[in-house]
């Protein structure tokens, strides 16, 4: 059985924790041959842990919070408090329960001699290979304080470049999913109402346009549910295709491809690369070991096939630069970057200048693209409106003026 417990160790702290034992006399025993004083030990309730899952797993962690957590530790850390009690000032003010609870998680773990590394490795879906690479080199080399304000500074980093994307796009893809709705409606619902004054005067001199128009009206008023489970089906199909392994990488190779976006993508999987990696590198990371975890966090299978490759390259006793000079996904001037780090030995100052470089395209290329979508947004939805006044409307009009 599991019991929960709270105990005072022989310096009068609190420690909290799971302790296993048949039964709780038994518990209580373990916990006084540790040197502990139990102040209260209750069964576990399987139930209500639960509960506490779906919770955890519904609530989530944000990349803010997650950022937010390791910058607050980092300020703790560099302030001399000791890791254990960072953790739990921290815990006492974070409003998202699921961090909350990793937290309580971690320091009882800490305080039972788990090396923070091992400790943040219980939750992979949380804490990424990188961040637990960098932390444990910082373990090995003793220098803690800087290894976590590497990871704080490298989470801020990948939050303003996601946000600036995601603020980029939100305005367009908000217009077109909000004009694609209310085209549906109107298409649907009150066209057909539009068209039936044409029909009741029976026209015979109908342009071939306004009959198409009509036509489609009177077919989406029969079958608009029929359209709406296509489109979802559609939709819902693509979205399960992509989360496959086949579809993932079909994806991931449309998305370098996209006109306008593709050239975005490529800059993305770019500055995440020379990011991540040179943060590890500057974390003591061996090269190899280095270019397998960055691969694993790039979120692009074609780009992390390039870079198991150069891993696989530099096993060979090769460079990176030669596997990156062969791929056309990767720009010559990265290539180049790459090349002159290897020969001066300072690769973690060179990609982070690759990445600087990038993050600053990025920011040019989202506000261009806000900038360039909007009037093509205007005229798409204007034409829309166009067609319907030239095919239904204008003819409406007409019969009236006849009357």
């Amino acid at each position: 059985m599991r019991f929960l417990f709270k105990a005072r160790t022989q310096d009068g702290q609190v420690k909290e924790g799971i302790v296993e034992a048949i039964d709780r006399p038994a518990a209580i025993k373990v916990l006084q041959k540790e040197g502990l004083l139990p102040v209260s030990v209750q069964k576990e309730r399987v139930g209500l842990k639960i509960l506490d899952d779906v919770q955890r797993a519904w609530e989530g962690l944000s990349q803010k919070e997650l950022s937010v957590f390791f910058r607050e530790l980092a300020t703790l850390v560099h302030a001399k408090v000791p890791i254990v009690q960072a953790l739990r000032a921290i815990q006492e003010q974070a409003d998202n329960k699921f961090l909350r609870f990793i937290i309580k998680d971690i320091s009882a773990d800490i305080q039972d001699g788990v090396p923070l590394s091992d400790a943040l490795g219980k939750y992979p879906d949380v804490f990424s290979p990188l961040v637990i690479s960098v932390i444990k080199s910082g373990e090995v080399s003793g220098n803690m304080q800087n290894s976590i304000m590497f990871i704080a500074e490298n989470l801020e980093k990948s939050y303003q470049l996601t946000s600036r994307i995601r603020s980029a796009l939100f305005y367009p893809a908000f217009v077109v999913v909000a004009a694609g709705i209310i085209g549906f409606l109107t298409v649907s619902f009150i066209l057909p109402n539009l068209t039936q004054v044409i029909k009741d005067f029976d026209i015979p001199d109908v342009p071939w346009y306004t009959t198409f128009v009509m036509a489609v009206g009177d077919f989406m008023s029969q079958y608009w549910w029929a359209v709406l489970i296509i489109i979802a089906a559609f939709v819902g199909g693509t979205l399960y295709y992509i989360k496959t392994e086949s579809g993932s990488r079909e994806w991931d190779r449309i998305k370098l491809r996209l006109p306008v976006f593709g050239k975005l993508f490529r800059m993305i999987y770019i500055a995440r690369f020379a990011q991540n990696f040179s943060l590890l590198l500057a974390g003591g990371i061996p090269i190899v070991r280095a270019l397998n975890i960055t691969a694993n966090v790039v979120n692009n299978s074609v780009y992390q096939g390039i870079i198991l490759r150069a891993a696989d390259e530099v096993k060979a006793g090769g460079t990176i630069s030669e596997v990156f000079f062969q791929a056309e996904e990767v720009p010559s001037m990265v290539s180049r970057m790459i090349k002159i780090g290897e020969e001066t030995g300072k690769m973690d100052e060179t990609l982070k200048s690759v990445s600087d470089f990038y993050e600053e395209e990025i920011g040019v290329v989202t506000r261009n693209l806000t900038t360039m979508l909007e009037p093509i947004l205007i005229v798409v939805l204007g034409i829309g409106v166009a067609i319907l006044v030239v095919a239904i409307l204008l003819p409406i009009y007409n019969i009236a003026g006849s009357i």
